[in-house]
């Protein structure tokens, strides 16, 4: 939940600028974007959530043991690699 909020704080912090009353509050919602700033807007939005997922970081050696440790008590095979897959952000090369 708190990645959810942080993601959430960065995309209003783009999207501030716009609100369309003064004070740059986004209360009621509304936003006045000008058309040509829309592809920008897009971009700065999927940097600010991309910015978030890299957040996360490498684990250590201690959270992989921890995490294979409870893993090895799941029944299957798919169940241990779903959990890690839950645990950990895995990248394939």
């Amino acid at each position: 939940m708190p990645d959810e909020r942080l993601a959430t704080e960065r995309v209003l912090g783009v999207l501030r600028p716009y609100a369309s009353n003064f004070s740059g509050t986004l209360g009621r919602g509304d936003l006045v974007i000008p058309q040509r700033e829309i592809p920008r807007l897009i971009h700065q939005i999927l940097e600010a959530i991309k910015d978030g997922d890299n957040e996360r970081g490498e684990a250590s050696e201690l959270e992989v043991f921890q995490a294979l440790t409870d893993a090895q008590r799941l029944p299957s095979v798919q169940d241990q690699a779903q959990r890690l897959r839950e645990t950990f952000l895995i990248l394939k090369k």
